[in-house]
Parts: C-alpha cells; sequence; structure tokens
C-alpha cells in the first residue's frame, strides 16, 4: 500500500529505513560515476572536463524569479529507448546523465531515437522533511518534444513543446521516503511539424545533429499553497513607471502584491497592488537607463500578502530600458534604445556545442560565449532558431547584450527550400501545426517577457514553415508591444512589423530598402576557415568562402565591415553576421566549435565593431 505524503511520520523504523535507502543510494551513485564518461570521439570544448555528475549545472535554473529552496535532479538517471506504445520498461538500457540530450556526447549514451521509438527516464528521489506543509512542484527547464510524467506510478503531467519550461504540482502524488520519477520522450524531429532549429535526421551542411529528450535542468521547489506563479515586468521609460504583475496560482482579491526595488542593499522605489493588477512603481529621478554600456539593473523584491500575514515571496531583478523607432534628419528609419538612435550589430549565434548540443557543459561555458561576444565589440546577439536556458538571458542582462530572439522554424517540406523568398507565396499548414505553431510561440513571449536583454521577435526565418505572415508579425506586436517584430529574416516579405531583412553572402549589399521600416541585414560573412585541429570531422566541412590561416579571415572580416559602414550610411540600421562558433560541419564562426580557438585577431575585429555599434551616435 502506497504511504501517502506525510513529514509528520517520524518513528526510529522509518529513520532506519532512510539511512539504509541513502546509504545504498550513495554507494550506487559513486560506483555508477566512476563509470561514467562522455560518449563517442568528436571534439569537446574545456568544460566537459570538469563535469562533476553528482553536481551538474549545479546554478539556480531560473534567475528571474527566485527562492530560497529547491532541490537539483540532474545526474545520473535509467534511461530506454522502446518502439512508440510500449510500456514502461522493466529493465533499462543504462544510464544517462541528464539534462544532456541522448544523442550528446555527454549523456553518456550518445544514441538516436527516432519517430518510431521513445525514450523512457527513471530515478529516485526524496523530498527534504523540512518542505513540509508546502505544495511541491516538479519542474522541467525544456523537454523536446513530447513529455509525459509519473511520479510513484501516478500520472501528473504531459507537455508538448521542446523549448519552453513547465511544471507540475506533485504533492497528491509523493509518498515518505523514496520517491519513483518517470518521463517519456517522443520526438519526431524533421518528420513532424513542430518546431526544431537546426535539428535532422540527416545532418549536413547548416543542418546538424538530432535532439531529444531532457535538455534543461530537472528541479523541484516548495511553494506554500498560495504561491507566485509567475512575474511580468514591463518598463516605461518615458513615464519612469516600472510594471509589476506578479501572477499567482488563485484568483483571490484578498491577496496584496508588493514590491520592492533595490539597489544594493537600499530601497529606492516600493509599489502595491491587489486583484491581480500590476505594481505600478514611479522609478527615483535619477533613474539608471539598462544600455549595452551600461547595462544597469535594478533588484526586486516580491512578496504575496495576505493582511499581515506572508504567504510567499521572491527574488527579481529589472532594468528601466526603451526599444523603440524613429526617422533620423535623413529620413531613414532608425532602431533606438532609449529614444536614442543605436545600430543593432552582432553574430549569429545557434547555440550550439559539439559534446552536449543544445546543451553548455557548464553555466561557465554559457557565459563564455555571451562574454566572448561582447569583448569582441558586438552590442547584439541573435539567437537563431533556438530558444537557450534562463540563464543565458541573465547573462546578456548582466553583460548588457541586446538579444533578437527567433522562433525555431519547423513544418518545412524539401521543395519549399527551393522557393524565391520573394514570389509572395505563403506555406498553407494543417489546423493542427497551425496551433502548435501559435501555442509554442506564445510560450517562448511569456517565458522570456521579463528579461531586459530581448528586444526585437523574430517569429519566422527565410520563408521555412513561413505562414500567415501579416497576421502572425501583427499579433506579436500587438502581444507585446514593448519590443519591435522583425516578421520574416531574410524570408518572403510583406509591409507588416517593424523591419524589413536581407539575408546577403559572403559581403553585406544593400539591395532592398523599406521607407517606412528599418531596413536590417539578418545575416552576412560567413568566413570560413577549416583549422585541422579542430574540426568536428576532418572531411566535408562547409563555408560560405574559405580562408587558411586567423589573418585572412581578420582582413576578410575588416573588408566586410568597411563595406557595411558605407551601407549603414545609404539605409541599413541593424547587421547580424555569420556567426558566433563553428557548429558541426559548418566552419564560419568566429571560434572554433569547441571555443579552443579564437579565429580571429581579436584586437583588430573589436576596434572596427565598436565604430560599427557607435556609427550613428556620432
Amino acid at each position: 500500500m502506497r504511504v501517502p505524503y506525510d513529514f509528520n511520520v517520524n518513528n526510529e523504523y522509518c529513520l532506519m529505513k532512510s539511512k539504509l535507502v541513502l546509504f545504498v543510494l550513495l554507494v550506487a551513485t559513486f560506483t555508477v560515476s566512476a563509470q561514467w564518461q562522455p560518449a563517442g570521439d568528436k571534439i569537446k570544448t574545456r568544460w566537459a572536463t570538469q563535469i562533476d555528475v553528482n553536481n551538474v549545472l549545479p546554478e539556480y535554473p531560473r534567475p528571474i524569479m527566485e527562492r530560497g529552496e529547491w532541490q537539483n535532479l540532474n545526474g545520473l538517471w535509467n534511461y530506454a529507448i522502446l518502439p512508440v506504445g510500449k510500456q514502461k520498461p522493466a529493465n533499462f538500457d543504462g544510464q544517462i546523465l541528464v539534462p544532456f540530450a541522448v544523442e550528446s556526447s555527454l549523456s553518456g549514451v550518445q544514441k538516436r531515437v527516432g519517430s518510431d521509438n521513445e525514450l523512457w527516464y527513471q530515478r529516485e528521489f526524496t523530498v527534504p522533511s523540512k518542505w513540509r506543509n508546502n505544495k511541491i512542484l516538479l519542474h522541467f527547464g525544456a523537454v523536446d518534444w513530447k513529455a509525459d510524467v509519473w511520479v510513484n506510478g501516478v500520472k501528473v503531467g504531459q507537455h508538448t513543446g521542446g523549448y519552453t519550461p513547465f511544471s507540475f504540482d506533485i504533492t497528491p502524488a509523493l509518498v515518505n521516503g523514496n520517491n519513483t520519477l518517470v518521463v517519456k520522450v517522443w520526438d519526431s524531429t524533421d518528420e513532424g511539424y513542430q518546431p526544431r532549429g537546426k535539428q535532422v535526421n540527416k545532418p549536413e551542411g547548416i543542418w546538424y545533429t538530432p535532439v531529444t529528450g531532457i535538455w534543461q535542468t530537472v528541479w523541484l521547489e516548495p511553494v506554500p499553497e498560495t504561491h507566485i506563479e509567475n512575474i511580468r515586468i514591463t518598463p516605461d521609460v518615458d513615464k519612469n513607471i516600472l510594471a509589476v504583475q506578479a501572477i499567482t496560482n488563485v484568483c483571490t482579491s484578498a491577496a496584496k502584491i508588493e514590491v520592492k526595488v533595490k539597489e544594493g542593499s537600499r530601497v529606492v522605489a516600493t509599489g502595491q497592488a491587489i486583484n491581480n493588477l500590476p505594481v505600478e512603481i514611479t522609478m527615483p529621478e535619477n533613474v539608471k537607463l539598462w544600455s549595452p554600456d551600461s547595462p544597469h539593473l535594478y533588484d526586486l523584491e516580491i512578496t504575496l500578502w495576505d493582511g499581515n500575514k506572508q504567504l510567499d515571496k521572491v527574488a527579481s531583478y529589472a532594468a528601466m530600458r526603451k526599444y523603440s523607432m524613429k526617422r533620423d534628419d535623413k529620413g531613414i528609419v532608425r532602431l533606438q534604445l532609449n529614444n536614442k538612435d543605436l545600430f543593432h550589430f552582432g553574430p549569429l549565434d545557434q547555440g550550439w556545442w559539439p559534446d552536449g548540443l543544445y546543451t553548455a557543459p557548464s553555466d561557465e561555458a554559457l557565459e563564455y560565449d555571451v562574454v566572448k561576444t561582447k569583448e569582441l565589440g558586438f552590442n547584439m546577439i541573435r539567437k537563431h532558431v533556438k530558444v537557450e536556458p534562463a540563464r543565458w538571458y541573465t547573462h546578456c542582462d548582466r553583460h548588457g547584450i541586446i538579444v533578437w530572439q527567433d522562433m525555431p522554424n519547423g513544418d518545412r517540406s524539401p521543395e519549399w527550400q527551393m522557393r524565391k523568398y520573394f514570389d509572395g507565396v505563403e506555406r498553407v499548414r494543417s489546423a493542427e501545426s497551425e496551433a502548435n505553431f501559435r501555442k509554442e510561440w506564445k510560450e517562448i513571449m511569456d517565458y522570456l517577457y521579463s528579461y531586459p536583454s530581448i528586444g526585437v521577435w523574430v517569429p519566422f526565418n527565410e520563408a521555412w514553415g513561413q505562414f500567415k505572415t501579416r497576421e502572425i508579425t501583427e499579433w506579436t506586436k500587438q502581444y507585446d508591444p514593448s519590443r519591435l517584430v522583425n516578421p520574416a529574416s531574410g524570408g518572403n516579405h510583406y509591409p507588416v512589423g517593424d523591419m524589413l531583412d536581407l539575408h546577403q553572402y559572403p559581403a553585406p549589399q544593400l539591395y532592398l530598402y523599406d521607407a517606412q521600416r528599418a531596413t536590417v541585414l539578418g545575416e552576412y560573412g560567413g568566413i570560413g576557415w577549416a583549422n585541422k585541429e579542430h574540426l568536428w570531422e576532418p572531411d566535408r566541412n562547409w563555408g560560405y568562402v574559405q580562408f587558411n590561416s586567423s589573418k585572412e579571415v581578420t582582413d576578410e572580416y575588416i573588408k566586410y565591415a568597411e563595406q557595411l559602414k558605407q551601407l549603414i550610411r545609404q539605409g541599413f540600421s541593424a547587421a547580424v553576421y555569420t556567426q558566433t562558433t563553428d557548429v558541426e560541419v559548418e566552419v564560419n564562426g568566429l571560434l572554433t566549435y569547441d571555443r579552443k580557438l579564437v579565429k580571429v585577431d581579436e584586437d583588430r575585429v573589436r576596434k572596427v565593431n565598436q565604430e560599427i555599434c557607435n556609427i550613428l551616435s556620432k
């Protein structure tokens, strides 16, 4: 018989049993840990050698809304790959290191799953006794694509969507002592309609290895019976107001939200609201604005009250900043930050890793790409057809990098690749496909809404699954009027949204111009160098143009940069260089795929990049 979840059960027998179970688990974990190692012989980052299987990605996974108590469930889990429709396996195939996808080296497995199979996970966990009298939430950072979850044989939830976090209240399913968590995942990669970015079943060129299953942190969190589920932060620079909406799990007018805005330990502004209304806080007259040159963040303390009783409390942060557009004295529509012209300039960032695929081997590695981008003199990153873990966006917030966020593409047939970008023909999706696109795009926007660094939403890229462009763009703009919308980066162009986005390889060209919107260069460059010591594969490497040394690559980069300067004066208001790193057989990166070599002269590139970023402020 299942003993219900009751922390008040506390006798000598239970205590001895718990200690015995803990001892067995520690011995088992130590034994398997000694056997775990990365799979395969591909190149790896330096962080791959630093992984501790008992302490994988230990950082708090949701810095925009933080509580003090939580439990990380990353580590070694049992796994099995079974045909679709089979029941939970009686025996497992081995162990997998969560949260690395099963196809990755760092999972310790490196196996394909495919649409005919399902991936099963299992692990045990215990709930700390000090969490009694709380609800227990089970959080997943991201699982690609369809996840079914059981706790102690009780179905606790299902989620579809490979890029956004989700959670379940698992309290009724818990028992004292050991609990068993089982997850089943199905993903068809490029055989279905779901968004999947650059993943394909047959990787080549600009298309990469599939990612299946859990690929972000799994964790437990205790919360009060009435608690804050989400927060939505909106700055208004013109009115000098910061709006903070705390969304609770219970719609009750009795609850009051109090927000304190802090600089260090000093409270600089406060506000309160009831009836689930946003707290509108008047900021100090000497408010500090966020920008790439000065990425100032205010700490937030958000408290939920019932009278004088504190129900819940979370820590967050916010920035005062404004994204907008304005016509300059030459009639060119320019992007603005805080009501000043700013040329957005940064790399196309795919967010792939040779050892972890979608998952960086450590938080230091995740932050490294952001830091290196800033050190190279850029002020922006276009996050290309992928969504990152929450901590990546916090790194951008802290270091002062504007983010253009793509919707991961999907539902694209081979013949659609060959269509011209300007023929005015749009793909017709099935009702199921369209509904899923809208669901996942809204979830992505909700997930990232409060991060100050997000400046531009990009729902489509190069006609990859592009449909109902006007309708989707207008909905995106209406749903979040605080940001700019790039309707189709390099795709089928329609007079909607805030930008006309051109793609041109390798050298920049201004071949179309929009006098009513900002004209931007969404992709250019792709200067390749296949450095022999840092290749995913020794042969089969690909680049838009190929060179053989750092000096040659840097010279070509500077040549394109000087051409770009002239085109900015003629009408470009932003540009995206391809790309941050090499990815698999694509060798167009400023860095090698293993992040061990910066392929350009950093000083020369930084100098010209800073000139470009500041060109409109002179």
